[in-house]
């Protein structure tokens, strides 16, 4: 059956959110080599909140949730969470205190004891997190070329306002889509087989008529397998494939999928 539709996941596949992030880190951390007075490793001082971030975040009541729907430790450490879903509002009353405590305790390597900076540094990261969106050289480029025969549907994990303020910061992504489907709006995140279901029906496709495309074997792949829909894998990295979870295609830049759809 001809492919009508593609379905895109949004982080690592559209929005390269790991270049983001590291520089968000790096400006945080060089504000800190400044604050503080010290000559600090910025690297070691990344290294050590992401770890520092990541052990508390595992620690949250939270947490479980949060994995379900697919917010990472990182995203924790800019969003508002000003969502709807208990589960959420649960989150906003954290993250200032995540924030300030992963930065705290980053800075104690140093043995720079100095909440107060922390709270800083963690308010300072939420602002610069907004200010390094980054695109993939060749995402708007695709999205036009593809815009002109197929339906085109995002599927993202996270939390709506977190969600929302990535494509609010790089509104120039929204006008390709005919749908926008967000997982803490459906209340299950990818690779739950209901919400891969979930968007065969707001697109108004069977599963042989639609296509998945993104970096994540573990959710955008395995989801998709799950309602037996193709899928392409964009492995940028040149990550190992898995035979658990096999991709129906693999690629490493956006512009190979208009080949592989036209020859479906």
């Amino acid at each position: 059956m001809t492919i009508s539709t593609i379905i895109f996941d949004l982080d690592d596949t559209l929005l390269w959110d790991k270049k983001s992030i590291s520089e968000a880190f790096r400006l945080t951390c060089e504000e800190a080599t400044v604050k503080s007075g010290e000559a600090i490793d910025t690297d070691k001082l990344e290294l050590e909140v992401r770890l520092a971030a990541r052990a508390l975040y595992e620690n949250y009541p939270v947490y479980d949730y949060t994995q379900m729907i697919g917010i990472n430790p990182f995203e924790g450490l800019w969003g508002v969470f000003d969502d709807a879903a208990p589960e959420l509002q649960d989150m906003k009353e954290l993250v200032m205190d995540y924030r300030k405590d992963a930065w705290t305790l980053g800075l104690k390597a140093y043995g720079i004891h100095d909440e107060s900076l922390g709270l800083y540094l963690g308010e300072f990261f939420v602002s610069a997190r907004k200010r390094v969106p980054f695109l993939y050289e060749e995402t708007l480029e695709v999205l036009a070329d593809l815009k002109e025969n197929y339906q085109l549907v995002m599927l993202t994990n996270g939390a709506p306002s977190l969600q929302n303020l990535k494509l609010a910061i790089t509104p120039e992504l929204v006008p390709y889509f005919d749908h926008i489907i967000i997982s803490g709006d459906f209340g299950k995140g990818k690779p739950d087989a209901s919400i891969f279901e979930y968007v065969l029906k707001v697109a108004n496709i069977t599963a042989q008529e639609g296509i998945m495309i993104g970096d994540n074997l573990m959710t955008d792949i395995l989801g998709s397998n799950r309602v037996g829909m193709k899928n392409i894998w964009i492995n940028r990295e040149n990550k190992k494939s898995s035979k658990d979870v096999p991709a129906t295609f693999s690629i490493s830049n956006l512009r190979e999928i208009a080949k592989i759809v036209e020859s479906l």
